[in-house]
């Protein structure tokens, strides 16, 4: 057990660090690196291995979306009203989408993460940010979009910032406003994914010791410990090191995590 927690921790520190580093939501490393570990742990079976990887990194990003949300916040960088229109939305999308991730293969939900990777590396490449050529919907739109950030952030594991970031830019709010306002709709998200790979993973046989749902335990406490030491570190060396190329960088090493991720799903 206590070769695996400092794995953990590992997957934390790295994770902590690329997040204070370029601003990059966790669960895009945690994911694939839980994944990695998972596959090769005895105890866990592998038709769990993805719930178990979006479950768990879904829970840590409770607590690192608190104190991001809150930095924003303080800096008066949140519009509170969009946080609270899209809300309900958010909550519903990510409890059904955790629902339905209950009930997919382990290698759709594999499959899936891998298309976003490409997705979000291929953003990051070509560094094309959307014009604002819209305002805000109403309370059925932002309902409906709610639902697809939620949701889609449920079956990847991440706190959503990838896609409600270019859907507020959109939609006409500042650049800075966009993000903290992103980061605090992430802990809805987090909170819902959390709640649901919880509920829909009570009384599933089969499922390693240490876990409640689909929340490995052991895997949790040292992401959350390492991530948040880590990731002022992230910050300050994000004040040193040419940022633009980093995140060229990162996005090759995300193309080469799918590629990896896409062989190991064909060859099973």
């Amino acid at each position: 057990m206590l070769t695996l927690l400092a794995i953990y921790l590992a997957v934390g520190g790295v994770a902590g660090i690329l997040a204070g580093l370029l601003g990059l939501g966790g669960g895009l490393v945690i994911v694939p690196m839980l994944a990695f570990c998972f596959q090769r742990q005895a105890d866990i079976p592998p038709s769990a291995v993805m719930r178990l990887a979006l479950a768990t990194s879904m829970a840590s990003i409770m607590f690192t979306a608190v104190s991001s949300a809150w930095a924003h916040h303080r800096r008066g960088a949140v519009d509170w009203t969009v946080v609270g229109r899209i809300v309900p939305g958010v909550l519903a999308g990510t409890f059904l989408g955790t629902t339905v991730a209950a009930r997919l293969s382990n290698g759709f939900l594999k499959g899936f993460f891998v298309a976003f990777l490409v997705y979000v590396a291929t953003q990051m490449l070509v560094g094309r940010k959307p014009a604002a050529s819209r305002q805000l919907p109403g309370w059925p739109g932002m309902l409906g979009v709610g639902s697809v950030i939620g949701g889609v952030s449920s079956l990847v594991g991440i706190g959503g910032g990838t896609l409600s970031v270019p859907f507020m830019l959109w939609c006409n709010l500042a650049v800075h406003r966009a993000i903290g306002t992103s980061a605090a709709i992430g802990l809805p998200i987090a909170v819902g994914g959390t709640i649901g790979y919880l509920v829909n993973g009570l009384h599933v046989p089969g499922l390693p010791p240490y876990s409640v749902g689909y929340i490995y335990l052991p895997a949790l406490v040292g992401i959350v410990c390492a991530s948040v030491l880590m990731a002022p570190l992230g910050v300050r060396l994000a004040h040193r090191l040419p940022v633009a190329q980093l995140k060229r960088i990162f996005a090759m090493l995300l193309l080469v995590m799918a590629a990896r991720m896409l062989w190991g799903l064909l060859a099973s």
